[in-house]
């Protein structure tokens, strides 16, 4: 038996903040590893501010495309 999280995807590209922060915030009711990927330039401060409100580690990651990838988990 294996203990595996599966991540949530949630594409927030073309959506202005605090979209992608309201998403991510609602795909972690049910998921607890979500990957976000936005490209508003405010997204990155939203996640930060979010994340530490709940407690929540993000890793960003580097992306060849000029949207943004937080790993967010609870």
């Amino acid at each position: 038996m294996t203990n595996e999280v599966s991540t949530l995807v949630v594409d927030a590209r073309g959506m202005r903040c605090p979209w992608p922060a309201l998403r991510l915030a609602r795909a972690l009711r049910d998921a607890a590893d979500v990957l976000l990927i936005a490209d508003d330039p405010q997204a990155g401060r939203e996640v930060a501010a979010l994340a530490t409100e709940h407690g929540w580690l993000v890793e960003a990651e580097t992306a060849a495309d000029n949207a943004g990838r937080w790993r967010v988990r609870r």
